[in-house]
């Protein structure tokens, strides 16, 4: 599920609850719902249920988080590990390998700015990117035919930049980790509603 998801199952029992609540008991340590490699939280059942014996314990009981924390340990068990996920670095060849295209496709992905590698290494999103275009290729579409959606994500991500400058110019404890957060939240809409929009002009285009 995603934090709007929940919300929505949370709101009925607890009108107060918010996305910033939501995204507080994270930070928290009360909750550690996962992140797909876009940044999206990935919830389960099992977090709206953690969910919604904190905002129980906090409303009846007016706990403290601490206590609330020990009183879920006892309920649903110490939180688990979370391994970090090993840093992708590529070089050359490597992503070559590694996307399944061919040198050419990889010099046309870079002569139209779709890869910068950053000190002859190529990380986790220019694998994707690699990949992606490599798949793109087998219906006719190359580097230079998505010039336009290079365009788009970078005024997108101009969205994100615009959004995030007041928060970073505070300069106050917290200022950074917050600004990521909002961002990747931002990301996360940005692209939903990027796809949503794709989809509508794909059922036009089909007239549908």
């Amino acid at each position: 599920m995603s934090i709007g998801e929940v919300l929505a199952l949370l709101q009925g029992e607890f009108p107060d609850v918010t996305i910033s609540k939501i995204r507080f008991l994270e930070g928290e340590g009360l909750i550690e719902p996962e992140r797909s490699p876009s940044g999206y939280r990935k919830f389960t059942h099992l977090h709206v249920e953690q969910l919604r014996f904190i905002l129980t314990e906090q409303r009846d009981h007016y706990l403290p988080l601490r206590v609330i924390k020990d009183r879920m340990a006892e309920s649903f068990g110490r939180p688990r590990e979370v391994r970090q996920a090993q840093e992708v670095r590529l070089d050359r060849a490597e992503l070559l390998e590694a996307a399944e295209i061919d040198e050419e496709t990889l010099a046309e992905l870079e002569d139209y700015g779709l890869l910068v590698p950053v000190a002859r290494r190529y990380d986790e999103e220019a694998l994707k990117v690699a990949r992606a275009v490599g798949a793109l290729s087998r219906f006719g579409l190359h580097a230079r035919h998505l010039r336009a959606v290079k365009a788009a994500a970078e005024r997108e991500a101009g969205l994100v930049e615009q959004t995030v400058a007041p928060i970073l110019k505070r300069r106050a404890p917290g200022a950074i980790g917050e600004a990521d957060e909002v961002a990747r939240e931002l990301t996360a809409l940005l692209l939903d509603l990027h796809a949503s929009l794709v989809r509508t002009g794909v059922r036009s285009v089909l007239g549908r």
